[in-house]
């Protein structure tokens, strides 16, 4: 999957993140950067559309790698992004002294949850919508912490896939180091994105679009010469998480009784 136009995509992304704000009648926006691709290619989006009316939080935990506050501290530097870092370390320090039992997983996710407390306690502080940074492929796979890193007001690169973030990021001059480095939930200590998932995201993503975008069945993709355990995989994990993309369901009683 190419970009073939990324100056246009630029440009329809910043119309709707404009067109959004507007709709809810906010000025202001805050994003959660980790020192991923994603979250920086959303902060830099939301830059040429607010300019000065975008504010971006580091939330590192005790776990956090590193690298990733340098490469968002490199991002802000870069690109004059106004921040700040609000550790969330103290939340989980009593979150473990409560659950001393918690799995990496477990605690992982909690912190996941923090960060968006913490975005959205920001947010109605400085009256904010908080952006989303989640990519079309973590949608769809549900790589995501349901009310964490999945919660936003908007999301300006939920229907593109992790590979075409990618391209977006080069176009966009996101530094090298946040580009070429392995992507990362930076939920605990050695964590990687394809590492968890067993597959590289060039063949998931693949997949997916030949799936979704395509339409094409279990069969056909198995015929197309996509790996069997790819698919079983992918398909498996579409099915089991979709309900993480859909507004939770309420019982209609009105009329029914």
């Amino acid at each position: 999957m190419t970009l073939t136009n990324p100056s246009a995509l630029v440009n329809h992304l910043v119309d709707f993140l404009r067109q959004e704000l507007a709709q809810r009648g906010f000025k202001k926006v805050v994003v959660g950067l980790s020192g991923g691709v994603d979250s920086a290619v959303v902060a830099r989006l939301c830059q040429e559309a607010f300019q000065e009316n975008l504010h971006a939080l580091l939330m590192p935990s005790s776990v956090s790698s590193k690298e990733s506050v340098e490469h968002a501290l490199l991002l802000c530097e870069r690109f004059n992004l106004s921040h700040h870092i609000q550790s969330i370390a103290p939340l989980e320090l009593a979150f473990r002294e409560l659950h001393p039992e918690a799995s990496p997983l477990r605690i992982g996710n909690a912190c996941a949850r923090f960060r968006m407390i913490t975005l959205y306690d920001f947010s109605f502080k400085e009256n904010r919508l908080v952006v989303g940074t989640g990519n079309k492929s973590e949608i769809l796979l549900g790589y995501g912490t349901l009310y964490g890193d999945t919660a936003c007001a908007l999301n300006p690169i939920g229907d593109l896939y992790k590979t075409e973030i990618f391209q977006l990021a080069k176009f966009l001059s996101i530094p090298d180091e946040i580009i070429q480095k392995a992507p990362s939930a930076d939920l605990f200590e050695g964590q990687s994105d394809e590492k968890e998932l067993g597959f590289s995201y060039n063949d998931m993503d693949q997949l997916l679009f030949d799936h979704i975008e395509l339409k094409l069945s279990k069969e056909e993709l198995l015929a197309k010469g996509h790996a069997k355990e790819l698919v079983e995989m992918v398909l498996k994990r579409i099915s089991t998480n979709k309900f993480k993309s859909e507004m939770p369901p309420i019982a209609q009683v009105r009329g029914r009784l």
